[in-house]
């Protein structure tokens, strides 16, 4: 119940803990974006897509 409804949050360029929109950078590649809430995020510029960063990417 609770993954379909993070998976549209993220769909949405939304966090999945606090609902507000993630802050974007402007690059190349794949790159690390903070929240204010303090979750991590990857965002891949070349399709438009958030994911959760994994504990081995955050280090």
């Amino acid at each position: 119940m609770i993954a379909p409804m993070q998976a549209w949050l993220l769909s949405q360029g939304r966090c999945v803990g606090c609902g507000k929109p993630i802050p974007t950078k402007p690059g190349k590649g794949p790159m690390r974006v903070d929240c204010r809430c303090g979750r991590i995020y990857l965002y891949d510029p070349e399709v438009k897509k958030y994911r959760r960063a994994t504990i081995d990417e955050i280090k």
